[in-house]
C-alpha cells in the first residue's frame, strides 16, 4: 500500500488538459492536490492564503510561466520556502540551470516516469521535514 500523505498539498501548475489530467489522478491518490493553468491563478490562490506545501509547475504556461514564477515566490518573504519542482518538455540544459540557479529545487523532463516523479517530489518532502 502507497503512503497517503493527504495532509500534504501540491498546486499543479499546468496548462495541457491532457497533463492536468495525468498528474491530477496520479498525485491525488497520496495528496491533495489544486490545479492551475498558470502561474498567475497559483499566485493569486497563494496571496489569498492558500499556500501549498510544493508547486509543480510546466515551464511554458500563459500569463506566468514556470521560471518567473519561481523568481516571484523566491523572492517573496513570505513565500520563498515553497519548494518548486519544474516538469517540462524542455530539454535544453541551459534552460533547466536557469531554473536551478532561479531557486527551482528540481527539474523533470517530460515525458517522464510517473515512479520517478514520485521519489523525486519525496525527497523534497522529506528535506523539509513533511514526511518522514
Amino acid at each position: 500500500m502507497e503512503n497517503v500523505y493527504k495532509d500534504i498539498h501540491v498546486f499543479i501548475v499546468e496548462d495541457d488538459v491532457y497533463m492536468q489530467n495525468l498528474l491530477s489522478i496520479h498525485l491525488s491518490s497520496q495528496y491533495t492536490v489544486s490545479i492551475f493553468s498558470d502561474g498567475l491563478e497559483a499566485l493569486t490562490s497563494i496571496q489569498l492564503g492558500n499556500v501549498p506545501d510544493l508547486i509543480l509547475s510546466d515551464l511554458n504556461t500563459p500569463e506566468i510561466g514556470g521560471l518567473e514564477l519561481i523568481k516571484q515566490i523566491k523572492a517573496s518573504g513570505f513565500f520563498s520556502f515553497i519548494p518548486i519542482l519544474i516538469l517540462s518538455g524542455e530539454e535544453n540544459s541551459d534552460t533547466r540551470i536557469q531554473c536551478l540557479n532561479a531557486g527551482a529545487d528540481d527539474f523533470i523532463v517530460k515525458p517522464f516516469n510517473p515512479q520517478e516523479l514520485d521519489a523525486r517530489l519525496k525527497i523534497v518532502l522529506k528535506r523539509l521535514g513533511k514526511i518522514i
